[in-house]
């Protein structure tokens, strides 16, 4: 049976039966989710420290993984019950690209979050080929357009640019793909020969673990990344490298990590899934709380918490640029950036397919899906992976309990973001029409 309505007529009305504001009745409550070092697990890691998790009657283990791949594999053979993943993970493990397993979400992390920060010497050589770049605080957006003469020149000398990307599947290689190409820059493809994606590349993007980003960058393997934070933050305060653009630039409040867990723990746990959505919408609530002066209240000390060694691990002053609303471009360029990680707000952590929809469209533009499918096939897989009957009877909970108000969710919703050109190709992307995004763009390939 399918997994929603599965979760609609049999656990979800189950759990919602008992809302009088009583501990869910757990299939399970000794959990272990994995996380990677990155800010953005934050909903998780304060979900079990502010005692989130407890008041569900969870107890929680939170353990750091050395890779995104591990991280699924351990979720997949049952060692985690559920992790902090890249938002494209679920759907990628569901249609068989790369590992494959039914993976679920109920839940998005956060919104935008990542940047890509180029080496010194690529900089300096942006900024001599665009000379608006030369100065302590240039205009942003920052495009590709000064990196395509570098690129075209390192191919006239018979080599290719190396850049970083964090997993095939994650918004980071998608991300600084879009940048690229937006500059006319080949990325180049995957294919069913080729799982690197260099076929017919101009610049060549490789895996590196996130917190291994910043020493790679010095090495002088790669001469640029994308990755999330602290680790562009980290270039820039060892004075190693310059983020010249953040997703929030090149798609505006874009999903960025989601919970997630096997399908077949969502059907044999359904309550324990509720309660731990419940602890994370309360986590997710907390990070995004502000004054009357719209400054966060809790900011600081999630990133006190997050810069302990078993969760981030990196410096207070690092973490703390990016997650109170602040980015350093350069140490004499800090722009206020108030949505450079949002938690909660704008019905961010509710799993919209639209949302799994646009990683589709990424998988197919890049080859990653190497045949044409129809736009009723998009919608049908993000349906298979996106479980908003859990949140919302999570958010049901909430509501009756008091801990949410009834504008934070968005009940009546039929899973669809409108659509948005907040691209910094400016391209229109509707998820009611995947194919015509899909062909809208220059660089990539068309159905």
């Amino acid at each position: 049976m399918n997994l929603n309505k599965w979760l609609t007529t049999a656990g979800a009305v189950v759990a919602l039966s008992s809302l009088q504001g009583e501990q869910l009745d757990l299939e399970k409550d000794e959990l272990k989710f994995g996380f990677i070092k990155l800010t953005d697990c934050a909903p998780i890691v304060i979900a079990k420290e502010k005692g989130f998790f407890e008041d569900e009657g969870l107890q929680v283990e939170v353990i750091a993984q050395p890779n995104w791949k591990q991280l699924l594999d351990n979720v997949i053979n049952g060692e985690l019950d559920g992790a902090h993943m890249l938002s494209g993970q679920p759907i990628a493990a569901t249609i068989g690209f790369g590992t494959e397993a039914h993976i679920v979400t109920a839940y998005t992390l956060d919104l935008n979050g990542n940047g890509i920060t180029v080496s010194n010497a690529i900089w300096e050589q942006m900024q001599e080929n665009d000379p608006d770049l030369d100065t302590d605080t240039p205009e942003h957006p920052i495009t590709a357009d000064s990196l395509l003469p570098i690129v075209e020149e390192k191919m006239e000398e018979g080599e290719k640019l190396q850049m970083g990307m964090v997993f095939p599947v994650s918004t980071h290689n998608y991300e600084i793909r879009y940048w690229l190409a937006a500059a006319g820059i080949n990325p180049g493809f995957y294919t069913a020969e080729d799982k690197k994606g260099f076929t017919n590349a101009q610049v060549e993007l490789s895996v590196t673990p996130p917190p291994q980003m910043p020493a790679t960058l010095e090495s002088g393997n790669i001469s640029g990344y994308c990755v999330g934070e602290p680790w562009n933050q980290q270039a820039v305060a060892k004075g190693i490298g310059v983020p010249v653009t953040t997703n929030y630039d090149i798609w505006k409040n874009n999903p960025e990590k989601v919970f997630g867990v096997s399908a077949k723990w969502a059907e044999e746990n359904p309550n324990t899934h509720i309660a731990v959505v419940k602890a994370l919408i309360r986590a997710g609530k907390w990070l995004d709380a502000v004054d009357e002066d719209g400054a966060f209240l809790n900011r600081e000390e999630a990133v006190r918490i997050l810069s302990q060694p078993n969760y981030v691990g990196a410096d207070f002053d690092v973490i703390k640029n990016s997650m109170t609303g602040y980015f350093y471009f350069q140490k004499t360029d800090k722009r206020e950036m108030p949505d450079f990680n949002v938690f909660f707000k704008y019905h961010s952590s509710y799993p919209w397919y639209s949302d799994g929809i646009w990683f589709l469209t990424q998988m197919r533009r890049w080859g990653q899906i190497t045949e044409a499918k129809p736009a009723e096939w998009y919608h049908d897989v993000a349906k298979e992976v996106y479980l908003p009957d859990v949140y919302l009877a999570a958010a049901e909970h909430l509501l009756e309990e008091g801990y949410i108000a009834e504008e934070d969710i968005p009940w009546d919703t039929d899973g669809y973001k409108p659509a948005t050109d907040e691209f910094i190709d400016g391209i229109l992307y509707d998820p009611m029409d995947p194919i015509g995004y899909l062909n809208s763009h220059e660089i990539g390939n068309k159905d």
